[in-house]
């Protein structure tokens, strides 16, 4: 008889190495462990970066993409999957033809276009890719508000018309569009006293929470958000729900970041352990 218990929810990351462990896969690693799945990783680039900002990106080979995904998906159950900096057209297309193979399994896509220094981490190509290839592919888009309206920007129906920029809502239903079936849209990067988070779907706005706005630039928040729902989407959480307790989550790792180098805070995602949990900030949802 097996004497051994059972594997905690898997979550297969699709991620660039961070070498500082703020973003990247590293940061993957450590927020679904955090949160009590068991992660699997495959890269797609290496970088050279420290806190300030990203030097060099070097994409993986997209067979050693694929085969580095087929192998492990050969061997381990997977109950969801978390994708963030692709390396490129080839690997977005690598990416793709996976998990077309398991339609069962949700996907949270973090559409990483630049670093928080504004470094770019996507072209335009790669930017089209990403939108025809892996957003009809995609249950949870999270993008901030400059990726939102960027992720759309070079489409056949101008984005920026002479109105001026469209609100948030109409990126979300253009996304929707695309073929994602919810977006969560973070408001970080918006002229706003809070931070606010909106989720979208078919039917438009599902929920906002807000945040208070903390102080300092963090690097990774957004790998955290995204393997954060998908944590909690492998543990069988609604969504509605998952993006509440991975929004939480990820409000307490910034609260409790810490600043190692000369450059970016970086979340704590382990902050629970270290007995650094801060007071629970309000959401207000619908």
């Amino acid at each position: 008889m097996d004497q051994h218990s059972a594997p905690p929810p898997i979550v297969l990351s699709f991620a660039a190495s961070d070498p500082t462990g703020g973003a990247g896969v590293q940061a993957d690693l450590l927020t679904l462990a955090a949160n009590g799945c068991h992660p699997l990783s495959v890269l797609t680039a290496i970088t050279v970066q420290d806190s300030m900002g990203v030097d060099g990106v070097l994409p993986i080979d997209a067979d050693w993409v694929e085969e580095q995904a087929r192998t492990l998906l050969a061997d381990m159950p997977v109950a969801a999957f978390k994708i963030g900096v692709t390396g490129g057209v080839e690997n977005i297309a690598a990416i793709a033809g996976i998990i077309a193979d398991y339609p069962d399994i949700p996907v949270v896509l973090d559409p990483v276009l630049a670093s928080g220094r504004g470094d770019e981490l996507a072209d335009e190509d790669g930017i089209g890719a990403l939108r025809e290839l892996l957003l009809p592919l995609t249950t949870v888009l999270t993008p901030n508000s400059l990726e939102a309206r960027r992720l759309l920007d070079d489409e056949d129906e101008p984005l920026l018309p002479d109105a001026g920029e469209p609100s948030l809502s109409d990126c979300a239903a253009r996304l929707v569009g695309c073929g994602c079936r919810y977006v969560l849209i973070t408001g970080t990067h918006e002229n706003t006293a809070e931070v606010v988070n909106t989720l979208y779907g078919a039917t438009g706005y599902l929920r906002r929470d807000t945040w208070p706005r903390l102080p300092g630039v963090y690097h990774g928040s957004g790998c955290t958000l995204a393997s954060a729902i998908a944590a909690a989407l492998a543990r069988g959480l609604p969504i509605e729900e998952a993006v509440r307790v991975a929004q939480s989550f990820t409000w307490q790792t910034l609260a409790a970041g810490f600043r190692p180098g000369m450059g970016q805070f970086i979340p704590d995602r382990f902050y629970a352990q270290r007995g650094r949990v801060s007071p629970a900030a309000t959401d207000d949802h619908a």
